[in-house]
């Protein structure tokens, strides 16, 4: 059994959270606390990409309940800032790149991001980063054509997608969907990926352009090794489970099950599968016949609850090269209950996966 070791984020402010994020998401959110420190939970909720969500149970709350007028008027000014008139920018950047790239006849699917926003209650309440984006493997000759066309620079140095700059968002032009260097595993996976990533059928119209979305299956697989990613650095968050729900919820019934726990069972992700949906069932408040159910240890499920609210590993990462390498092996060393929960591999084999692939990609490192 793993141990469960503490979290840094007090009981008290846990529960206030995640009873507002309930609440906000239109689930029962049960007793509130006596107490509610209402800065400590601003501060959590924006740690957490979760502010807006947070306020929507604000809202839901009595008058008497709510945090002070002054503190809520501000609340809610960055929300409409930093969410909703933010998300109106990111809608209009993704649909007019999806039109640049339909005049010359590249088909355009967006991952993550904007994909999943559409599956939230109110999809300008999901913060909105980077526009990632697959273009059915013709990613490079699209580089050289927005190189050539609109004169932007790319940066091509990392390991599974290129970067530029549209507008005001980060673009993350994918060539692979997963970085295929780092696990061994990864190499299969990706094959399984791009057989996926072939369907051309789902696609939602933006600002009259064709923006092409992952098919449910596609969606579903990249979403989970995505998240497992993310949770195996120490870099994973409430809004990333919440992707997650909303997904299945809204999709689930398209999801061939049998299909999709073959693989992850294939690869060793099956422990933190189970544990993330029972996190979705038991903390977040969803129905628990929209996920496959599997018996979880509940020692286990709360540590990696208490990973999600504070990472046990939280050092700052160094920025001269020496210093950031050893930072990196700390990381590493200390994850390696993580990597347990989604790999099949071996810790020493992902090691040196991962030394190679930073060997082929220097800048990654």
């Amino acid at each position: 059994m793993i141990p469960l070791k503490s979290t840094y984020v007090d009981k008290n402010l846990r529960e206030s959270f995640g009873a507002l994020v309930r609440l906000g998401i239109g689930h029962s959110m049960g007793a509130l606390p006596e107490t509610m420190d209402w800065p400590a939970i601003q501060t959590l909720a924006n740690k957490q990409g979760l502010s807006a969500i947070v306020i929507d149970g604000i809202e839901k709350l009595p008058e008497k309940l709510r945090p002070p007028k002054v503190l809520l008027l501000q609340w809610i000014g960055e929300v409409l800032q930093s969410y909703e008139y933010r998300y109106e920018q990111y809608r209009r950047a993704i649909a007019e790149l999806a039109g640049f790239y339909n005049e010359h006849h590249y088909k355009m699917m967006i991952l993550k991001g904007y994909a999943c926003s559409l599956d939230w209650p109110k999809p300008e309440h999901r913060p909105c980063g980077d526009i990632d984006i697959w273009l059915f493997g013709r990613s490079h000759e699209a580089d050289l054509l927005i190189e050539r066309e609109k004169g932007i620079e790319v940066n091509r140095s990392e390991p599974h997608h290129t970067v530029f700059y549209w507008q005001d968002f980060m673009v993350e032009n994918h060539f692979d969907f997963i970085d295929v260097n780092h696990h061994q595993s990864h190499k299969a996976l990706e094959k399984t990926l791009k057989d996926l990533g072939k369907d051309d059928t789902y696609s939602v119209e933006l600002n009259g352009e064709t923006v092409y979305i992952p098919s449910p299956n596609l969606h579903a697989l990249f979403l989970q090794r995505h998240s497992m990613l993310h949770f195996a650095f120490g870099e994973f968050s409430f809004r990333q489970l919440l992707d997650w729900a909303f997904f299945v919820k809204a999709h689930g019934q398209e999801v061939d099950w049998r299909w999709l726990l073959d693989v992850l069972e294939q690869h060793g992700m099956m422990p933190l599968f189970n544990l993330f949906n029972a996190l979705c069932i038991e903390d977040l408040g969803f129905e628990a016949e929209l996920f496959p159910r599997a018996e979880v240890d509940p020692v286990l499920k709360q540590r990696v609850l208490n990973e999600i609210f504070q990472p046990e590993f939280n050092e700052q990462q160094p920025s001269s090269l020496i210093p950031r390498v050893l930072f990196k092996y700390r990381r590493w060393k200390a994850n390696g209950w993580k990597h347990a929960l989604c790999y099949k591999e071996s810790m020493w084999s992902a090691f040196w996966s991962g030394v190679w692939g930073h060997l082929l990609k220097p800048k990654s490192i």
